[in-house]
């Protein structure tokens, strides 16, 4: 486990010397080819390690809410905007996609197809992911939560996801006022936990058969929806595609 944490590290570490501007690389191909006859042999390998690293710790998947208490303290005496909702619904890592529902006479199920979120830094986003949930105007959770699998690929200023998400419960028994909340995280290597970057959320009212994008706000996760700042001027979105089923 030591060996592979250090493994981890070498990997983090030439993952940041590719992505410097700088041209004297920290840690070189020749460096990581090294690694290739220890990862071969990783468990019957018991010679000295060939670089003097520290292991990368187990991650931290935090749940809904809980990174933004490290990095917005003052945020606790506003009565909590973006602390999370009541632990109803256990919490899930990264890759917890649920199968849809049994479908019911006259009532409807919604498919969201997340294909992509804008941001002007997406190639830095490391294991980025999207946690989705359904909330009533009090913040509280209608279903369980789910998070997306790590994101297929990043180029220019998209992040690919490209992944359908059933929402757990049909459509007409979601309470006047609900909204599903897309909340986009990425880990952070010096912080060391995995972190909301921004959020976006879709109301009942947008709920309609085919491709919608929107708006990006900043963090913390506003459930209640009072404090809302968008992330940024420019024009940055979430693209999804809805499909709704009727028996």
């Amino acid at each position: 486990q030591k060996t592979i944490a250090k493994i981890a590290t070498c990997l983090e570490l030439r993952s940041a010397a590719l992505q410097s501007t700088q041209s004297q690389e920290e840690f070189k191909l020749e460096d990581l080819k090294k690694l290739e006859p220890i990862l071969k042999n990783i468990l019957t390998y018991n010679k000295e390690f060939p670089f003097d690293v520290q292991p990368v710790p187990l991650r931290k998947i935090l749940a809904p809410g809980e990174e933004e208490h490290l990095e917005f303290e003052e945020d606790d005496e506003e009565g909590g905007a973006g602390a999370g909702s009541p632990d109803s619904f256990p919490a899930r890592v990264p890759g917890t996609l649920l199968p849809r529902l049994p479908s019911e006479p006259g009532m409807t199920l919604l498919t969201i197809n997340i294909e992509k979120i804008g941001l002007k830094d997406a190639g830095q986003c490391i294991d980025p992911y999207i946690t989705v949930s359904v909330k009533d105007l009090n913040g509280i959770d209608l279903t369980p939560v789910q998070d997306t699998p790590v994101a297929l690929r990043k180029e220019d200023t998209y992040v690919h996801f490209n992944v359908d998400i059933e929402i757990q419960k049909h459509i007409e028994r979601l309470t006047k006022g609900a909204a599903i909340f897309f909340e986009f995280k990425h880990y952070k290597p010096k912080k060391r936990f995995t972190s909301t970057k921004c959020f976006a959320f879709m109301e009942m009212d947008e709920i309609k058969p085919g491709a919608i994008v929107i708006e990006l706000y900043k963090k913390p996760t506003d459930f209640k929806r009072k404090k809302l700042q968008l992330l940024t001027k420019k024009p940055l979105y979430l693209h999804l595609h809805q499909t709704l089923h009727k028996e």
